[in-house]
């Protein structure tokens, strides 16, 4: 007897048979698994960057051009202010101010209540620096007073303490003396880049989205009305969508910011603005064609308004080019924000972005850090070929000519 292997055709919705298709492909699961990466990232935030400060913006100037994985050991120093604790939302969306100073040193030594340090790149020979250890820990006013082995003092908020030199020493040497690890180095600024990749991958992420968003919601409509309704109404709003289409997407992305001025918002909305044409040439493509259809023409029969024979029976046999086009604007509008970013007109600092970490680092490549403009040059490369090959997927698993 003969065995044949009969090749399984899933039944259901045609969403069910789609998602087993793209289950089946295993080219599709890597772009996901970075795509997902990346939103991890993004959300979580403040809370897995080593430098949790807004924006990420701390900066260290002795410690500026370290190289990936360079330890550099710091001090704390207690800011002598009050800095409001926030909860665990806030950090997570916006970072923590530091309640400490970080500075680097070579040495150090504790002698009567003092920690005595040297600069980070100096010896003792050099100089030296020295604070109270009480000042290192607490945010203090007034003087520290010293009798007895034991340290007195009265802190911003009205409390006094009096604490034993040795106690100090113990707790300082436990909580205050620290071993900093830069994963991928510090810019010229001596900020962490890991941290600024980190944050700036919220920026892109954030205009993919949102310019999709916007792009669909006028895509859709204008799309709908003009392969709904055809006549005077198609010519208008086709004229409008070739006048849009004749214009190169960068100059209009950069005449819509001038106009609405520079910044995180305006960038939102100006590359939205300039990625609907595509949405609106298809929808209307294919509401032509499905329009004449016996299941729409039943509709009109049953009394149904214009609006429920659009929304409800004609935009869901039409969405899977939109999903397909949805998943290549996105990486096009990565793209396009990092180049408003490069050229000066997208997001402003201190917000990170990594076309303006790239603007910033530039220089840096025909010297021997060019490791600074390469990690957010491979973030954007990888990002954007994540999303184009997850289109591609997803174009191979909604179309109903293959099993």
């Amino acid at each position: 007897m003969f065995f044949s292997k009969k090749k399984y055709t899933p039944s259901g919705s045609l969403s069910a048979i789609a998602w087993h298709k793209l289950k089946r492909n295993p080219l599709a699961y890597v772009p996901m698994i970075v795509i997902g990466l990346f939103v991890f990232f993004a959300i979580v935030g403040y809370l897995i960057t080593p430098d949790k400060t807004p924006f990420c913006n701390k900066q260290i100037l002795e410690i500026n051009n370290q190289r990936p994985g360079a330890s550099v050991q710091m001090i704390k120093i207690r800011r002598n202010e009050n800095i409001e604790n926030k909860n665990f939302i806030s950090r997570m969306l916006f970072g923590q101010r530091s309640f400490y100073d970080e500075i680097p040193i070579s040495t150090y030594g504790l002698k009567n209540g003092k920690i005595v340090y040297s600069i980070y790149g100096e010896s003792f020979e050099d100089g030296t620096h020295g604070i109270s250890l009480a000042d290192a820990l607490y945010p203090i006013e007034g003087k520290v007073l010293v009798s007895a082995g034991k340290l007195s003092f009265v802190t911003i908020n009205g409390e006094s303490i009096t604490l034993s030199i040795e106690d100090l020493t113990k707790q300082f040497v436990k909580e205050n003396i620290i071993t900093k690890t830069y994963i991928l180095g510090t810019d010229q600024f001596g900020r962490d880049l890991l941290s600024r990749l980190i944050i700036g991958s919220r920026v892109s992420l954030s205009v993919g989205f949102i310019s999709v968003v916007i792009s669909l919601i006028v895509g859709i409509f204008l799309g709908s009305v003009a392969g709904f309704f055809g006549g005077r109404t198609d010519d208008f709003i086709t004229w409008f969508i070739n006048v849009v289409w004749s214009i190169p997407t960068l100059l209009l992305v950069i005449a819509i910011t001038f106009a609405l001025g520079k910044g995180f918002w305006q960038v939102f909305v100006a590359v939205g603005l300039t990625m609907w044409v595509e949405v609106a040439r298809v929808i209307r493509g294919q509401i032509m064609s499905i329009k004449e259809k016996e299941f729409i023409e039943a509709g009109f029969a049953l009394g149904y308004s214009n609006f429920r024979i659009i929304t409800r029976h004609i935009l869901p046999n039409v969405m899977s080019p939109i999903i397909v086009i949805s998943a290549a604007n996105f990486a096009g509008a990565i793209l396009i924000e990092s180049g408003l970013s490069f050229l000066g007109i997208g997001v402003q600092p201190p917000m990170p972005s990594w076309g303006s970490m790239i603007k910033e680092y530039y220089s840096f490549i025909i010297l021997d850090s060019a490791y600074l403009a390469l990690a957010p040059g491979f973030a954007i490369v990888v990002l954007v070929l994540a999303f184009m090959s997850l289109g591609n997927a997803l174009r191979d698993a909604l179309d109903v000519r293959m099993v």
